[in-house]
């Protein structure tokens, strides 16, 4: 029931993360029919292409064979060795080709399903794969059943097509057991190839269809529940609270950097209450104003409030503050179509400083 109530709620398709996490697990969607359809396909161009040469080679040692037996001593035991080594070789020339069509083709329906790639966590012992809850359910879950209607129509077709071969084909067959070997070896690879191109035609049928399914359900498998969606985004993109939180801590940060700078200001430019800029400029050293720091409301008022305590000139412009505010950035020079205005306050700052100064 928890199973059930489980995969209704996966209502979401699968995201880019899950299903590139998945592929690199290995998990990726197979048919088990493609090899089985790569391997008749294999079977069907060996008969058609190569078994006519073999069976003709293959004949004509079988009737020399039969034809004069005394060619053949069996007398001791070096003789059966010598004879069974002669047929072996005759039987493996013409199986050569068919086993290295077969390898291919496998091959083959590996790679056009999915890139072969080394997963080292298919080979990692699991407890699910021995659990009997899991086999059963693969077994009789929707899966399960697929396999099994295969099976019975792959059953049911090879019961079919060897009926209506045979029926149309055992004439041929019979007129050729009264023939020699050579011909009755190309009756057999005629009616092969007949029976061949049949079953490839049907199972080329199911392993479309398979391929189809097998897709389909490996994408229903992967859907998600929102819940898990919205975890993967929190996982990728970080909590949205830890978030606002490195966010808040950050800001405080930089507060505090701006605090401990505003002692070593020349002026400050502030809107009475709402903006304060905290700049410094020393002819030696800076070659245009530098903003230390800037506030609104209770910053503005924290910076106005330090500037007092280190005796740092305040000149409040409400035009200018607020300007600026929205012009300039911290630990920057200020834009240069602040320079004159600046530099006229600049002016009044070092004209005030050479007034204190005593005089020898």
């Amino acid at each position: 029931m928890s199973d059930a109530t489980d995969k209704d709620s996966k209502t979401e398709e699968a995201t880019e993360k899950k299903i590139r996490d998945t592929v690199e697990q290995g998990k990726l969607p197979h048919s088990r029919e493609i090899p089985i359809l790569a391997s008749f396909v294999a079977i069907l161009v060996f008969t058609v292409f190569y078994a006519k040469d073999a069976i003709i080679d293959l004949g004509m040692f079988l009737s020399m064979f039969l034809e004069k037996p005394e060619a053949w001593p069996m007398d001791t035991e070096s003789d059966v060795i010598a004879l069974y080594k002669i047929v072996l070789m005759e039987i493996g020339r013409a199986v050569v080709s068919l086993l290295a069509l077969l390898m291919v083709a496998g091959i083959g329906a590996s790679v056009f399903q999915n890139m072969p790639q080394f997963v080292g966590e298919r080979i990692r012992p699991q407890m699910s794969r021995i659990s009997i809850a899991k086999g059963w359910s693969r077994m009789f879950g929707a899966q399960g059943w697929v396999e099994f209607l295969k099976s019975l129509g792959k059953v049911g077709l090879a019961i079919t097509v060897l009926v209506f071969t045979l029926s149309e084909d055992h004439r041929k067959l019979l007129a050729g057991m009264i023939t020699n070997p050579i011909a009755f070896g190309l009756v057999i690879r005629g009616i092969a190839v007949d029976i061949l191109v049949a079953i490839v035609f049907v199972i080329g049928l199911i392993a479309a269809i398979d391929l189809v399914w097998s897709r389909f359900h490996w994408k229903q498998e992967l859907r998600m529940s929102k819940q898990e969606v919205k975890d993967e985004m929190k996982q990728s993109e970080g909590d949205p609270v830890v978030k606002s939180r490195l966010r808040s801590l950050a800001r405080d940060r930089a507060r505090k950097r701006m605090m401990t700078a505003v002692p070593r200001a020349t002026l400050i430019i502030a809107n009475p209450t709402h903006f304060s800029i905290a700049l410094k400029y020393v002819r030696e050293e800076d070659s245009a104003p530098l903003v230390l720091a800037k506030g609104q409301d209770l910053m503005a008022l924290k910076i106005r409030e330090i500037a007092k305590e280190n005796n740092i000139p305040i000149f409040e412009d409400v035009a200018l503050a607020r300007s600026m505010y929205k012009q300039v950035s911290v630990d920057s020079v200020i834009p240069s179509q602040f320079y004159q205005a600046v530099a006229e306050l600049v002016r009044i700052v070092y004209s005030k400083k050479a007034e204190r100064r005593p005089t020898s």
